[in-house]
């Protein structure tokens, strides 16, 4: 039996995933501002010119990069969020049950937080902020804080947003013996912030 022919549109995709991939690979050693079309382009087997066939610039390319960490990791967050049983711990190991597997791409994508790249560190933080927004309005719901100002709300979503990102930087390179460890830590860290919470007199009070 003959195995089935690659359509026009698999090649493509294909290609275009070895693209992001060879990104990933060669930003680990020197980040992705240092990077040249032509050595990306190489990575996936292609002519230069082939690389405009996938992406109009290299901007492009790392934004689609932020598009299926960061993007992909706040819509899976919203419909964790959808689960009424859903608590914090719960939230935060499932978290890096998606950072789990794709250690290259989270890796990549906490090191341009604050990378040459400023296309690409926009895009980051334009996701951040969206991850913390949609926080402020979980955090709104919650009976505890209805006297709270958005100021403070938003002030709150953005330590606990800011304090997981900094344990996926420790988790994405830590041995897997140490990653339970981090894990255990970032919920903690997420707990005392909650229970800080409860002791907060908000301006809004």
């Amino acid at each position: 039996m003959s195995e089935p022919v690659e359509s026009r549109g698999e090649r493509k995709e294909r290609t275009r995933q070895a693209l992001l991939d060879g990104t990933l690979t060669l930003a680990a050693d020197r980040g992705f501002a240092a990077l040249s079309l032509r050595e990306i382009a190489r990575s996936a087997g292609i002519v230069p010119t082939a690389f405009y066939r996938h992406f109009a610039s290299l901007d492009e390319l790392g934004t689609a990069l932020v598009d299926e960490g960061v993007r992909q990791l706040r819509l899976a967050l919203r419909e964790l969020r959808r689960t009424p049983d859903a608590r914090l711990a719960e939230t935060v190991r499932f978290v890096f049950g998606q950072v789990a597997g794709r250690e290259e791409l989270y890796g990549f994508l906490i090191r341009e937080r604050h990378g040459g790249s400023s296309a690409l560190r926009g895009a980051i933080v334009v996701e951040m902020q969206l991850i913390t927004r949609e926080l402020v309005v979980d955090l709104s719901r919650i009976r505890a804080l209805d006297a709270w100002s958005p100021d403070d709300l938003e002030l709150a979503a953005d330590l606990i947003v800011s304090t997981v990102a900094d344990r996926i930087a420790d988790f994405v390179v830590a041995t897997l013996r140490d990653r339970v460890d981090i894990i255990d830590r970032a919920v903690r860290q997420v707990r005392l912030i909650a229970l800080g919470m409860g002791a907060w007199h908000s301006t809004g009070a």
